[in-house]
């Protein structure tokens, strides 16, 4: 089930947002400063391009002060912004039956828009 659902993901407009996600962290990979952003907007297109089957974890390691204070720095300059799209994305989808397990996919990115660092993505 997760295979087809990640192929129907991918054809109505996952692969749009995982490439936007990669060229995304290509401009911040050119900045000495933005490389650890550019880490996070990866991680982004790594779940973006395959969202279902996938889920994320907070590692005990991510109560540290740097993970807060880059968290906080990403939230300030386009987290809130990723993370309000992806959130708008998903309550349209989930308006119908059919776009409900798109919807919650949508909700999922959200989680990791809001707070990247100290995150890591697993599979069931």
């Amino acid at each position: 089930m997760n295979l087809l659902g990640n192929i129907i993901w991918l054809l109505f407009g996952g692969i749009v947002i995982a490439i936007q996600y990669l060229i995304g962290s290509l401009a911040l990979f050119v900045t000495i400063v933005g490389i650890p952003f550019g880490v996070q907007t990866l991680k982004l297109a790594a779940l973006a391009i395959w969202p279902f089957g996938r889920y994320t974890v907070v590692h005990s390691r991510a109560s540290g002060c740097l993970y807060i204070i880059m968290n906080l720095i990403w939230l300030l300059f386009g987290g809130i912004w990723i993370a309000l799209a992806h959130g708008i994305f998903g309550l349209l989808l989930c308006i119908t039956i059919i776009g409900i397990p798109f919807g919650l996919q949508h909700f999922k990115l959200t989680s990791i828009a809001l707070s990247p660092f100290g995150r890591d993505i697993m599979s069931k």
